[in-house]
Formats: C-alpha cells, sequence, structure tokens
C-alpha cells in the first residue's frame, strides 16, 4: 500500500481531491508497491491513478499534465526491508541496550541504497527485484561486498543462504547497473587473498564499478558477536599498499583509481592523507573516504570570510582519532581570526575507548568537556553527533545540553558554518 501524509496546496493533487490517508492503489493498471513504482510510474504527462480515498470510495483520476509538474504528495515511508545476516562487525550489534528503537534497525534495502545511498548487501533480493532494478534503471546502487568469494562471503555475512554476489553484480552490470562498493576489512577473514579475489572480481565488471572503498573494521565495548582481530597499523599499511597498488592500476588503464581507504587507514598507518585530486567527486566521504582532506580544504576555503574574534576563547570537542589533525586547523583558524582555539579531546563513554569517530561522541561527552569550561566564550562541537531531532546518539537532546553549559554552544561541520556571520547564523561576533 502506497498512502499519503502531505498534500501541497495549489498542486495537482490538491485540484483534483486527492486529501492525507489517501491510498494510491495503481497507476495505468499497474498496482502500486512502494514509492519507487509511483515514482516511475508517474513520470509520464498522461495516465491514469487508481486510489482509495479515506472515506473507503474508489476513484480513478485521468491526469494530464505538461512539463513534468509534480503530483504534490508526499508518501508515508516504505517498510523497511530488514538484514537477515549477522555480521559479527556490524554496527548495530555493538550498540549497548536501552538506546531509542531507531538505532536498532538493520536495514538492507535496495530501494534505500538507490534512494539514500545507503549500503546493501543485495543478500535479501529475489529475481523480481532484480528483474525491478533493470526496469526502473535504479543505478547507481550501493553494495556492501565485503568479499566476492562465496565462502568467506558466508562467513563474513554469518549467513550460509547468502547468494553469489559475483553472479547478482555481473548481472545487475549486463543491464547497464552501475554501483559504488565497499569492503569492511576484518584480518584473517577477507583479507590477503580473498581481497586480492574480490578486487580482481570487480575489476572485471569494468565500468559498473564506480568506486570500492575499503573500511577497517570497527568494533565498540558491546560487540558481543565480533572475535576476529582488530584492525592494527601492520594491517592497515598491508591494505594501504593494496589499494595503492590497485588504484596505480586504474590510473594507467582506465583513468580512474576506483580504490579507495577510508580515512582510518591512514590514521592507523599514520600515513599522510591524499589531496582533494585524489578523491575526485569524493563519491564515497559518507563512508570516511576524503572526509579529513574535503575538511581542510573547506577551512582553507572559508578562512577569508571568518571575522576577527580577538580576545575570544573557543573550545574545539573533538574524538580521539580526530585529535592528531587539528592543530593544524586551529592555526590557521587562530592566524585568521585573532581567537584562542582550545582542543578538548573526548573518549566515547557510551561505546568505549575503542570508537573514536568524533560523530560518535554523545550528549554526556558533550556535557563532560564543557562543564567547567567557564573560560570559554564559545565552543563548537561536531555537527554529525546530532540527528534530524536534535539528539545525540544517548537520547540526549542538544538543546538540554547547550542550556546547561556555561557558554554558547553550536554544532559545526567545519567550523566556517558556525564562525561566519550571516543574516540567520546563531553565533554573531561582538562588532
Amino acid at each position: 500500500m502506497v498512502r499519503v501524509t502531505r498534500v501541497q496546496p495549489g498542486s495537482i493533487a490538491d485540484e483534483i481531491g486527492i486529501v492525507p490517508g489517501t491510498e494510491l492503489l495503481a497507476v495505468n493498471e499497474r498496482p502500486l508497491e512502494d514509492f519507487l513504482d509511483w515514482e516511475f510510474l508517474t513520470a509520464d504527462d498522461a495516465f491514469i491513478v487508481s486510489a482509495r480515498l479515506p472515506d473507503g470510495s474508489e476513484v480513478e483520476y485521468d491526469i494530464e499534465r505538461e512539463g513534468g509538474e509534480p503530483m504534490g504528495v508526499e508518501l508515508a515511508p516504505p517498510t523497511i526491508r530488514r538484514c537477515a545476516n549477522r555480521c559479527e562487525f556490524c554496527f548495530i550489534e555493538g550498540l549497548p541496550k536501552g538506546l531509542r528503537k531507531g538505532l536498532y534497525i538493520r536495514d538492507d534495502d535496495y530501494r534505500l541504497s538507490f534512494a539514500y545511498g545507503n549500503f546493501a548487501t543485495l543478500s535479501n533480493v529475489k529475481e523480481k527485484d532484480i528483474a525491478r532494478i533493470l526496469e526502473y534503471r535504479l543505478s547507481p546502487l550501493y553494495v556492501s561486498v565485503h568479499a566476492t568469494p562465496w565462502e568467506a562471503r558466508k562467513i563474513l555475512l554469518n549467513n550460509p543462504r547468502v547468494p553469489n554476489i559475483v553472479d547478482q553484480l555481473t548481472r545487475l552490470a549486463e543491464g547497464g547497473i552501475q554501483f559504488h562498493g565497499q569492503m569492511v576489512i576484518v584480518p584473517g577473514l577477507n583479507d590477503g587473498e580473498v581481497l586480492e579475489q574480490s578486487l580482481t572480481d570487480l575489476w572485471n565488471l569494468g565500468d559498473a564499478v564506480m568506486s570500492v572503498a575499503l573500511v577497517p573494521v570497527g568494533v565498540t565495548q558491546f560487540s558481543h558477536l565480533y572475535n576476529g582481530k582488530s584492525m592494527d597499523a601492520v594491517n592497515a599499511r598491508l591494505l594501504l599498499d593494496t589499494v595503492h597498488r590497485w588504484a596505480e592500476r586504474g590510473l594507467a588503464e582506465r583513468g580512474d583509481r576506483w580504490v579507495f581507504g577510508s580515512d582510518e587507514l591512514y590514521l592507523l598507518s599514520d600515513e599522510p592523507l591524499p589531496n582533494v585530486e585524489h578523491y575526485g567527486d569524493f563519491s564515497q566521504i559518507e563512508n570516511g573516504v576524503g572526509a579529513v582532506t574535503s575538511l581542510r580544504a573547506r577551512v582553507r576555503d572559508g578562512l577569508s570570510q571568518l571575522p576577527r574574534l580577538d580576545g575570544k576563547k573557543i573550545g574545539i570537542v573533538t574524538g580521539v582519532s580526530m585529535t592528531p589533525l587539528m592543530p593544524e586547523l586551529l592555526d590557521l583558524l587562530r592566524e585568521a581570526t585573532g581567537a584562542e582555539f582550545s582542543l578538548i579531546t573526548m573518549e566515547n563513554s557510551l561505546f568505549g575507548p575503542t570508537t573514536t569517530t568524533a560523530g560518535l561522541l554523545v550528549g554526556a561527552d558533550i556535557r563532560k568537556a564543557l562543564a567547567d569550561r567557564h573560560d570559554l566564550d564559545l565552543a563548537l562541537i561536531p555537527a554529525e553527533c546530532i540527528n534530524d531531532d536534535g539528539l545525540f546518539l544517548d537520547e540526549e537532546s542538544f538543546v538540554a545540553v547547550r542550556e546547561s553549559l556555561p557558554m554558547p554552544v553550536f554544532p559545526s561541520y567545519d567550523f566556517i558554518d558556525a564562525l561566519v556571520p550571516t543574516g540567520d547564523a546563531a553565533f554573531q561576533p561582538a562588532a
């Protein structure tokens, strides 16, 4: 069932009488399964919509429009396909009990992969799903490959019924579907020969593979399933050697690096991070690939916009992994503004010391970092640790945390966004 939750005033849907609560049943007599059907089947300028109004009456609307004018409806979110795998390295398996329910949803949905860039394993994809992907040309997809050798993948995903992903990707590639892949590398399971075979299989798919990211396994103190080896500097360097070898081949033979290491691999191995040109369009930045390089570039590009803040003392809260990289950036900010920047490194109190990402700091960490800092005029915290509802992962409200602290606190992605005064900016430096 596809149900309407909101109708845009003055839209086509509003004019013909569709109201919130209407069930959209079919387009041109083809039943609607979800938002994908609706989006693709209503792409023409003329079609017939079958619907059931909230009072139970069924109607048909003969739609004619010009220039692709939107219908003007918002749909209820689809039922999410859940993951049937039990990957030992799954982040959700490493969550503590007692957090909000939504955090424990393990989605594995090819529709969300296309629509939002969520990574999906394709392990629950059926024949009709493949046909649908090909018909609607859902490209690019974001695929959690992890390993292409079938037996290794069964072990990694803890699922003996997982399909052969090489067969799946080959069929999709032959149908013109492209994808970005990720491989979470677990030492002893999918590195070494398994990794080489995986990259070979992906290379053989040609242009269908737009990028592949190698990401080191990460666990929290609650990761009860994981019993493998942790990622260390030696393994990280070996993975980067593999990344660079395959990327050089890609550049030489296809003009595209196509294989990238996550920032964490460079940090673990104490290797310098590549420059902006290395990452192209930063297609996997949400996967931690090029995020630090992008941050550096945004800071440098924004320095000329910064106001003078002479005499101000500004606290910068971050996680353990970013701490070695911050002095360079804070020196640039200090020179541009005249302010004094104080770096405040926090260990994650919820997930434990093995979780070092700044974006996973929780409300309790922010309180602890700033509660006694009466010397600060302002504090910036990672914007990534707050969701769209204004909540940290420990369900602390950002507003409540901010109101409990002795200085103004602002979430920031790159410092510039919080320090540059604009018409609607929360922080306005004193004249």
